[in-house]
């Protein structure tokens, strides 16, 4: 059996990340780590776990990680993974990041984005970009995977089919995103307290989110054409889940049957990807607690509007991560992931 290692487990990813492994049939969980609660239980810091994983959080020491793990998954603030990434490579260990220090190919852009320089830039054009639909022969021999952001995930398997058909696309898509409350983390702010963003409904940061060029270059590492995207993400009162509606204005009429067809066939063997019957809308509801991504379309004279559904923290984080590591170790790729969405 595989050891691994969640660093950075008291945060919502690394809890569900804990979540999912500790049901999974051929790796154990042998160590976490966390600053904050280092030295005291998770049941004690997570209480639902309490009964099940009683261990104390170790503290985020890279010769502790390595001598007790095979695979490591970060689950750090932006900026640490870049340090602690490359400290346990050189241990010999192999890395799944799920910040966004890796996700970029080019430093230059790393720091426009993150407003920090990037130590580590001969890593980025090392790491893979995991999303496992469309990268899975490189995820497969990668010892560094960058996960994919949440919002992206939910962009780019709704855009690949149509950009990999080389299908015309005229002027700017728009992204229009919308996000439960856990995607901005676990660390308290004005803006998530309670009164500030219950029974309400806002944007944020539309046009400059670091998302979208990361959205970009996703659909350009697959097709080799980078498309030109305006995204507005808002923050919607819910725990979980992302919900992005998608205006693709098309050079020449396209009929919704033969996109629709183009879609069921690229995703046919992708078993986290479910494209509904025309007419059928996806919801955050029915992908709630799930590692699937429901995808939707219709459309409006020439303009296809695709929808897509997934939750953050599973297929936008965690449940992708364990996805990833079941390539690297050459398990079922739908191990430990099979559970459909929490209806109610």
């Amino acid at each position: 059996m595989r050891k691994v290692a969640i660093v950075g487990v008291t945060g919502y990813t690394g809890i569900e990340l804990a979540r999912i492994i500790l049901n999974h049939k051929e790796v154990e969980l042998s160590i976490f780590t966390s600053e904050t609660y280092k030295d005291r239980s998770l049941s004690e810091v997570v209480p639902s776990f309490a009964g099940i994983e009683d261990r104390p959080c170790a503290p985020m020491d890279p010769d502790i990680i390595a001598s007790e793990a095979d695979i490591a998954f970060l689950c750090l603030p932006h900026g640490t993974s870049m340090d602690m990434a490359p400290l346990l490579l050189e241990r010999g260990m192999k890395v799944i990041d799920l910040s966004g220090d890796y996700r970029f190919r080019s430093p230059q852009d790393y720091s426009k984005w993150y407003k920090i320089e990037h130590k580590n830039p001969h890593l980025l054009e090392k790491a893979v970009y995991g999303m496992p639909e469309l990268f899975k022969e490189k995820v497969v021999e990668a010892t560094l995977v960058s996960n994919p952001g949440c919002y992206p995930t939910s962009v780019i398997l709704a855009l690949a089919p149509l950009f990999h058909a080389k299908i015309d696309v005229k002027g700017t898509i728009v992204v229009d995103s919308k996000s439960g409350v856990s995607g901005a983390g676990r660390k308290p702010s004005q803006r998530l307290h309670y009164p500030e963003c219950n029974e309400s409904f806002s944007p944020y940061n539309t046009g400059i989110h670091r998302h979208q060029p990361e959205m970009e270059e996703g659909v350009e590492r697959f097709c080799n054409r980078r498309p030109s995207l305006l995204f507005s993400p808002h923050l919607v009162p819910m725990n979980r889940g992302i919900l992005s509606s998608i205006y693709v204005v098309l050079e020449e009429k396209v009929s919704l049957n033969k996109l629709h067809s183009l879609y069921r066939e690229f995703y046919h063997h992708k078993p986290f990807v479910k494209v509904l019957e025309l007419g059928e809308f996806p919801s955050t509801r029915n992908v709630r607690g799930s590692n699937y991504c429901h995808i939707g379309m219709t459309m409006v004279g020439n303009t296809l509007v695709l929808f897509s559904a997934i939750d953050n923290l599973v297929k936008g984080a965690s449940g992708q991560a364990v996805q990833n590591m079941n390539l690297i170790l050459e398990l079922p790729e739908t191990m430990g992931l099979n559970s459909p969405g929490l209806f109610v």
